[in-house]
């Protein structure tokens, strides 16, 4: 290992200090108001510092590339500690999905957001903002598509990822550009329009001719396709039981995790590459 010297690493530190800005504004553009950037900012700052103490160029690895990895890390341990999903929401998170299991079941079909907010005693725009909390939690720890419980930082590594992490992540990566795009066609335009091109669910609900809530609603049902549509071939055993269920729903779900396995080969899936370039955003056919 090469150690650099004092001015090397002060030189490499002063040069990505706008990546540490860069990184934050992606992080804080899906939290909640609340969380501080002047903490992210000095969270990302100090990965940046270390990461010039400990870069080695011998590796033959770019310093962006390292300090990349280091700071969004540092930003992840940060929001960790911090916790800023509070118990409030927490909570009503945790009552709003019991809540919609328990009339799914009753029903045999998805509940309406109207149904759901009568159920639970709130109006229709406070279940959406519930909503729009969960989902957001779930951009940001990606709970919901990985095993055990692990969380997306878990699979941010500090080093050099080894062939088999790179291996893994690539398939996962996959799977999930296969779980989107086959999804129902006015699903996939919600996901895609929400979190990759990052549209307002105004305008979002107005191209499709309905309601925000039902957008909301859309929204959290696609969510809910794409974990059990990877995981019924990444890790079957996290597949929640569909009791209660219709036999009509069942098949349309069966239905479309075959279709996640068929969209692509292991070679495909292994292929990196943008949404927009693999062929997963396509344009909206509107439709009744």
């Amino acid at each position: 290992m090469i150690e650099l010297s004092a001015a090397e690493r002060h030189a490499l530190v002063e040069k990505h200090l706008p990546l540490v800005g860069y990184i934050t504004s992606e992080f804080i553009g899906r939290l909640p108001s609340h969380v501080s950037r002047d903490d992210l900012t000095s969270a990302g700052l100090m990965a940046l510092f270390q990461a010039s103490r400990a870069y080695d160029p011998t590796t033959g690895v770019p310093f962006n590339r390292y300090a990349n990895t280091r700071i969004r890390g540092a930003i992840l341990d940060d929001l960790r500690g911090a916790d800023w999903a509070s118990r409030g929401v927490r909570s009503r998170q945790r009552k709003l999905n019991r809540t919609e299991d328990e009339l799914t079941a009753e029903l045999g079909r998805t509940p309406t957001a109207a149904e759901l907010a009568a159920t639970l005693g709130v109006s229709e725009k406070e279940l959406a903002e519930t909503r729009d909390e969960a989902q957001r939690s779930m951009v940001l720890s990606m709970q919901g598509f990985t095993a055990e419980g692990a969380s997306l930082d878990d699979h941010l590594p500090t080093q050099i990822p080894s062939p088999e992490q790179e291996l893994l992540h690539r398939e996962r990566l996959g799977y999930l550009r296969s779980a989107v795009a086959v999804l129902p066609e006015r699903l996939r335009h919600v996901v895609e329009g929400y979190f990759v091109q990052e549209r307002p669910m105004a305008e979002l609900a107005e191209e499709l001719g309905v309601s925000e809530s039902r957008i909301s609603q859309m929204r959290a049902e696609a969510l809910t396709l794409l974990r059990d549509g990877m995981n019924t071939h990444l890790s079957p055993e996290m597949v929640a039981a569909r009791g209660g269920a219709s036999s009509a729903a069942v098949k349309r779900k069966e239905s479309y995790f075959a279709a996640v396995g068929a969209h692509s080969d292991f070679k495909a899936r292994l292929a990196l590459s943008a949404f927009a370039s693999a062929g997963v955003v396509a344009p909206l056919h509107r439709s009744a």
